[in-house]
């Protein structure tokens, strides 16, 4: 543990000592350009990539979302309206032979008839592993040995991805030292890449490996597919208000709205140890917002209210897609990769509709021609999106959440590391501070939900009077 703060310690100088390297070269080059580029600095300060031009109102993060919204409408709307007809005709019972109407029952009412018996099936041999040896029933070495590869797998995929996330949401594509250049605005390109590529991944998976027998509805996947948009929008969007750190802590306080949603809404009460590491990590995120000089990349309160909005809408979202994919999981007993394939369909479906009302995929085609260098990084983000998934939908069918959250709670203090070292994000002491807090919270309430899951289990399986005597 010692070892480990004396790491973290020492990455925290070098990321000091680069942001300040960073930021003298910074100050160098502005004022060599400033003459030049002054007007257009005045001008664009209020938004990466902002172009001065009588259509500046459509490039506010409002308004693009509400375009959005209407092209997802389009999909939304007639579908919603032919289910409700094919729902109440009872379709499924009248439907013929043939690809078009046995594509319209298993969107509109899945194999529900037969859930049961599936269900059953699938248990014996649907899902491919049970002709493994279980974990319990493998030697240490291996599971040691495939525990390995997961995190590495896991660290390399989201690191990557993350520092990649960054540069295309915040670096200028094409400028020098006499010449301006221009940052990628469509995020909703980027989140279709992604998806596109991991349904692809997805479908290969389920082509090699047997799966269980679907069950399920097409459609229900279209709900967590549109919060898993929203959520993923809201996250590219959120870097150009704030910085990276910044949205890597606020994923990691996220427990603290979680747990007022569920005392206002459901009256849930909770453990002593989730007030105090809720505390605790309020307290860390605190420190750091208040001591990182570039928490908010711009400091007036309009651009600081877009960045927590961007953050806010990010944590409602990707909590409904988790509790709404819990409840298909419960529902239907479909395996991670069935899941992965559903909820990536529609969301390319979506995207893809609405990138062609807005013309997305023309001006993303034209900026990949003016910079081919992005075509590089959106190509390893997609793979490293895609490739990640699978890790995670691998690591807790095989280790369970508890391992997978401990991973990826390591990653995402790595994550800030490398941000702040590659970017040059200054940090001071107490925000390094506030950052340790915040994952020290996060880890106890690992533990102490783990050794309480623990204890329950072990007082089912020994009710009182239930023990043997001597």
């Amino acid at each position: 543990m010692r070892f480990g703060v004396c790491i973290l310690f020492v990455l925290l100088v070098a990321c000091q000592v680069t942001a300040k390297e960073k930021t003298k070269a910074q100050e160098r080059e502005e004022n060599l350009v400033l003459t030049r580029n002054e007007r257009d600095s005045s001008e664009n300060q209020g938004e990466p990539g902002h172009n001065s031009s009588g259509d500046d109102w459509k490039e506010f993060w409002a308004v693009r979302l509400a375009i959005n919204l209407v092209g997802y409408a389009t999909i939304f709307v007639p579908g919603y309206l032919i289910i409700r007809h094919l729902r109440r005709t009872r379709y499924n019972e009248s439907a013929g032979p043939g690809f078009l109407p046995n594509l319209a029952v298993l969107c509109v009412f899945g194999r529900e008839q037969h859930a049961s018996a599936t269900a059953e099936e699938g248990n014996v041999g649907g899902k491919g592993a049970s002709s493994s040896p279980t974990p319990a029933e493998e030697p240490f070495f291996t599971r040691a040995l495939r525990l390995v590869i997961c995190v590495i797998g896991l660290q390399v995929s989201y690191l990557t991805w993350g520092v990649l996330q960054e540069r295309i949401m915040t670096i200028e594509y094409g400028r020098t030292a006499t010449q301006p250049g221009e940052f990628f605005k469509d995020s909703q390109f980027l989140v279709f890449i992604n998806r596109i590529l991991a349904f692809v991944m997805a479908l290969i998976v389920i082509t090699v490996r047997k799966q269980p027998v679907h069950t399920a509805p097409l459609y229900k996947y279209s709900f967590s597919s549109f919060s898993n948009i929203m959520s993923s929008w809201c996250q590219y969007e959120a870097l150009k208000f704030v910085s990276f750190p910044t949205q890597v802590l606020a994923k990691a306080s996220k427990v603290i709205p979680v747990m007022l949603m569920g005392k206002v809404v459901n009256g849930k009460t909770y453990a002593y140890h989730e007030y105090i590491t809720a505390a605790m990590i309020s307290v860390g995120v605190s420190l750091f917002l208040l001591t990182s000089g570039d928490a908010t990349k711009h400091k007036d309160s309009v651009t600081t209210t877009s960045g927590l909005a961007m953050l806010v809408g990010y944590m409602l979202f990707d909590s409904f897609t988790s509790n709404w994919q819990g409840a298909l999981f419960t529902s239907y007993k479909m395996s991670s990769i069935q899941m992965m394939a559903g909820v990536n369909l529609f969301s390319c479906l979506l995207t893809s509709v609405s990138l062609i009302e807005q013309g997305g995929f023309t001006s993303s085609a034209a900026f990949m021609l003016r910079h081919p260098d992005f075509i590089f990084a959106a190509v390893i983000l997609s793979i490293c999106s895609a490739s990640g998934q699978l890790f995670i939908f691998y690591t807790i069918s095989r280790y369970g959440p508890v391992v997978f959250v401990i991973i990826m709670t390591v990653r995402q203090g790595f994550a800030i590391l490398l941000s702040c070292i590659i970017y040059g994000h200054p940090v001071t002491i107490i925000g390094f501070v506030g950052i340790l807090l915040v994952f020290l919270a996060l880890f106890l309430r690992i533990y102490a939900n783990d050794r309480q899951r623990k204890m329950k289990k072990l007082a089912a399986s020994n009710p009182p009077g239930s023990g043997s005597k001597v």
